[in-house]
């Protein structure tokens, strides 16, 4: 029986660093109880046993807590919006080395996103993309730069015969792309935040915290950026209170700090 989850919160953390009070607990309770399950533990006492015990069901659990899905492009109707508008914006404001971070960046799919959006107005010597996330496997995965046909579906067609080439059924993004992003762990929930970012991308993770740790991790966002800097936000979230934090909202999902 899947109770004693208090207990449970406290010997992740100790494990992993991670604090589940964080994370929205009905949501988290049914994920990690079905990977348990499936694991074939009954309760939490076997499954922090089997966590400790088992190196490769430690990883899968990493994995599975820290939700990875990302594509290239994704919502490519806000990338357009990011090319034609926020990007001019952006270089007008901050000139040509412009300060980016890629916020749990999952598999790389979003920061070498960036890159190559912003390649279609500055010379790849001139972007630097600082790429963070939870997960070291993930991080791994990213600096590998290798993808799937459904991954890049989104980019466009141009970007994709320049940047990408095909080794058997997977797409290699080219080393020019991965020579423009800096990857390091860093979660959101507890690690200081980066500081003085003329555009900071973070998309689809916040959703899976309570309300207390979005408006301190959007709090803590418009910290991190330079006047006139911009937060883009993924498509599944709002931040209400974007007023009170100090946030203008240019569109939807593009909030900028102006004081």
């Amino acid at each position: 029986m899947f109770d004693r989850y208090e207990q449970f919160k406290k010997d992740v953390l100790q494990m992993t660093k991670i604090d589940l009070n964080f994370y929205k607990e009905n949501q988290m309770r049914r994920r990690i109880d079905s990977l348990a399950t499936k694991n074939g533990c009954t309760n939490y006492e076997e499954y922090t046993r089997l966590l400790k015990q088992e190196p490769k069901k430690f990883e899968e659990f990493i994995n599975f807590l820290t939700i990875n899905v990302s594509e290239f492009y994704r919502n490519p109707d806000q990338w357009k919006l990011m090319e034609e508008t926020v990007i001019p914006k952006l270089i007008k404001d901050h000139g040509n080395r412009i300060k980016i971070w890629s916020a749990a960046c999952s598999t790389g799919d979003e920061p070498y996103s960036l890159v190559m959006a912003f390649s279609r107005h500055l010379p790849l010597s001139s972007i630097q993309v600082m790429a963070t996330d939870i997960d070291k496997q993930v991080i791994e995965k990213a600096k590998v730069g290798l993808y799937n046909e459904k991954s890049i579906a989104g980019v466009p067609a141009d970007l994709k015969k320049k940047h990408f080439t095909k080794i058997g059924e997977s797409y290699q993004i080219s080393d020019d792309i991965k020579r423009c992003v800096t990857f390091r762990e860093h979660n959101l929930l507890k690690d200081p935040f980066l500081k003085d970012y003329d555009l900071i991308l973070c998309r689809n993770v916040v959703i899976y915290f309570t309300e207390d740790a979005k408006a301190t991790i959007y709090k803590n966002f418009y910290d991190s950026l330079t006047n006139h800097g911009v937060l883009f936000i993924g498509s599944t979230e709002q931040i209400s209170s974007y007023k009170e934090i100090g946030f203008t909202r240019l569109s939807s999902f593009y909030f900028e700090k102006v004081l």
